[in-house]
Order: structure tokens, then C-alpha cells, then sequence
């Protein structure tokens, strides 16, 4: 039940894909000329490609690598915003948004916080009023880690589009389960992570940037083309790239979008969406628990924060683990400000994320394992 964190498990494809690549290929892409370095580098084309087609982005050499969804989130942010510049995101943000946006306010960029509603909702219109004559940017997530709360971002992206600022989407929670559509949302950035809904390994992740989008490099270095010059290369994508690439990753990367292209992304949806509303009915129907966000299957994702009573989040999480086998997250979840807008930055919550491979058997286990434990607590 944790599967906003890393989904668990992974499509049988990827484990093998992943296990082939390290047993039989394992080169080291544009590191060459022989055959192992040139298959591992159509990998990495076959990988963009997929993710383009997931994304509808026209031209797949805008997508370049990362680490991770943080690292692609201080790209946009840092390699586009100067001083004198006016960004605005939400009150929703994850810390990965939040953080970098903090420590470019204190270097002369001036951020504006739209705030949610208390489910953790925006009204699109208070991006529009937010808007002054020095912004250049509003940076938001499509889906909470803590609520599962669904942003418009189609509302948001036609607003930036009518302003002409650069609209960056933080797609954590939402890749591989919700439509992203790059030309339709009017997406500018779309920053993305390998080991959540789009089911590869951790360790991986991504960006796209429209072309026209000029995006200072968080680091150069090596890239395998244009050695003889010490300039860094300016196309795309060598230029946000340096350095070996995490291949057995984008191995797996490639794999789960590849299932997720065969599965449909509506199939996917439907199945969380079912899911999480067994859940919701469930701990609705527990005494003294209180959910937090939207309460609604179709406005959100499969995440559920929530709390019993005046247990702490923690020990409730712990007993679901180490009393039923149950993996949920407690705390604040990297994301504090969230936390503020529904009301539980002093105590945290209990946060359930089933996944595409969860089970209707799983999610009965769960409530009735709630309501046990609530049993339990309430007669000690």
C-alpha cells in the first residue's frame, strides 16, 4: 500500500529486461563504437520514443535523463529562472518544487504560492490572478503524493499559453496513470520520475523541454558527441545530459512504459479507480478515522491520507506493518505545505497508495485490518 513511494511490484517485463541487459548486453552508450555500446544506445532511443508516444511529444531528442524527478525538477527551475523573475506554483507542492523554489527566492526570484482549497484543490483562476508583469513561469504538480488530488493542469496550461510564461508540470504521481499530453495541456517542461506510475527501477527519470525553451545544464561533462570541444553541447538532449547514463535503468524504464502502452492507460485508471474506492467506502465505515482530500475516486489518484482518532500516524503505521504485513508511509511526506492546507502539519497522517497490481482480496485485507487494529487500540 505504498506504491506512491516506488511501485511494488514491477511488470514481470521489466525484471527480465532489466536481468538480460546486465547478463548479455551491458554496454556503455555513445562510450564507442563496438557493438555492445552502439545496442545499449538504441535503448536509450527506443526508451525516448516510447515516452514520446505516452506523452505525444512530437520529438522524442527533447526528452533527456536523469536521476531522478528532483534532479529534473532543479533543471527546470534553476537552469531558467534568474534573479528579478516572478514564479508561481501551489500550496500543494512537493518539496522536490518547494525547496528549490525556496532557495532561488532567497537569490532574488520572487514566488508566489497560490493557495488549495483544504481537499487540496486549486481553482485554476487564482494562477490567472497571480500573474504579474515579471512572471515568466508557473511550475505545479498534476496529482498530490499526499491527497491524490487531481490539478487542472489543462486549465492552468491554457492560462500560461494566453500569458506566455512557461508552464512546468511536476507529473511525480500522475505519469503512467493519468493522460499527459504535452501539445493538448500546453506543457512546457514536463518533468518526470522512472520508479512510480511508469513502473521501472529507481534511480531513473526525466524531462522534456519544448523546443524554443532554452535550459541553462545543471551540470556539463561528458556526452559522447562533440568530444574535441570543450564547450558543452547545446542540442538537445546531450545538453541536460552528461556523464554514463543510468542504462540498466532506463532498461527497465523502457519495459514498464512498454506495458503500459500494451495495458492502456485507461485500463489503468479504471482499475485504481475501483480500488480506491473500496478503500474510501471501507475506512468510511471505521469509527474515528478521517480522510483527508477529495473522498472521491474520479477527482483523485489512489492515495489516501488519513488518521484514526488521536493515534499517532507512526505507530499506526507501524502496527499495519509489523502486526498484518501492511506497507503504508507516515509523517509528512516530503511535503509540508500540502500538509498546512489540510490541516495535519503538527501530526502528520497515514498515507495508503494501492497500485495497478493491487488486488480487490488486498484491499478488503486492509480494511479489515484498520478496523481490527482500531478495536485493539480502543480497548487498551
Amino acid at each position: 500500500m505504498d506504491n506512491a513511494a516506488t511501485t511494488y511490484p514491477k511488470p514481470e517485463n521489466v525484471y527480465t529486461a532489466v536481468d538480460y541487459f546486465n547478463r548479455s548486453l551491458g554496454g556503455n552508450p555513445g562510450r564507442g563504437s563496438n557493438q555492445a555500446t552502439l545496442k545499449a544506445g538504441s535503448i536509450l532511443v527506443d526508451a525516448r520514443e516510447a515516452l514520446a508516444r505516452l506523452f505525444n511529444i512530437k520529438d522524442s531528442e527533447q526528452i533527456a535523463f536523469t536521476a531522478n524527478i528532483t534532479e529534473s525538477l532543479n533543471i527546470a527551475l534553476k537552469g531558467f529562472l534568474h534573479s528579478g523573475d516572478h514564479v508561481i506554483s501551489t500550496s500543494m507542492e512537493h518539496n522536490a518544487v518547494a525547496r528549490p523554489l525556496y532557495s532561488l527566492s532567497q537569490r532574488g526570484v520572487e514566488w508566489t504560492t497560490v493557495p488549495c482549497a483544504g481537499d487540496g484543490s486549486l481553482d485554476p483562476e487564482d494562477i490567472r490572478k497571480a500573474i504579474k508583469p515579471n512572471t515568466r513561469m508557473a511550475c505545479m504538480l498534476h496529482a498530490s503524493n499526499l491527497t491524490g488530488t487531481i490539478m487542472p493542469i489543462a486549465q492552468v496550461g491554457k492560462i500560461c499559453r494566453e500569458n506566455g510564461l512557461i508552464f512546468v508540470v511536476d507529473s511525480a504521481q500522475s505519469a503512467g496513470i493519468l493522460p499527459l499530453d504535452v501539445v493538448e495541456q500546453n506543457i512546457d517542461i514536463l518533468a518526470f520520475t522512472g520508479h512510480k506510475g511508469l513502473l521501472g527501477l529507481q534511480g531513473t527519470g526525466g524531462i522534456y523541454v519544448a523546443p524554443g525553451v532554452e535550459i541553462k545544464p545543471l551540470k556539463e561533462g561528458g556526452t559522447g558527441s562533440f568530444s574535441e570541444h570543450l564547450e558543452h553541447p547545446e542540442f538537445m538532449p546531450d545538453r541536460l545530459e552528461s556523464g554514463t547514463p543510468n542504462t540498466p535503468g532506463i532498461v527497465g524504464l523502457l519495459a514498464g512504459v512498454e506495458f503500459i502502452l500494451q495495458t492502456g492507460l485507461g485500463n489503468i485508471r479504471r482499475h485504481e479507480q475501483e480500488i480506491t474506492a473500496m478503500l474510501l467506502n471501507g475506512l468510511r465505515e471505521i469509527k474515528g478515522t478521517k480522510l483527508y482530500g477529495p473522498g472521491d475516486s474520479s477527482r483523485q489518484t489512489a492515495v489516501i491520507a488519513f488518521n484514526i482518532d488521536d493515534m499517532d500516524c507512526g505507530e499506526l503505521s507501524m502496527q499495519l506493518d509489523y502486526r498484518y504485513g501492511i506497507v503504508t508511509r507516515s509523517g509528512l511526506h516530503c511535503a509540508p505545505l500540502a500538509h498546512k492546507v489540510i490541516g495535519t502539519l503538527e501530526s502528520g497522517a497515514c498515507r495508503l497508495s494501492p497500485g495497478y497490481f493491487t488486488t480487490g482480496a488486498e484491499v478488503e485485507t486492509v480494511i479489515r485490518a484498520i478496523h481490527d487494529l482500531t478495536k485493539k487500540i480502543g480497548g487498551q
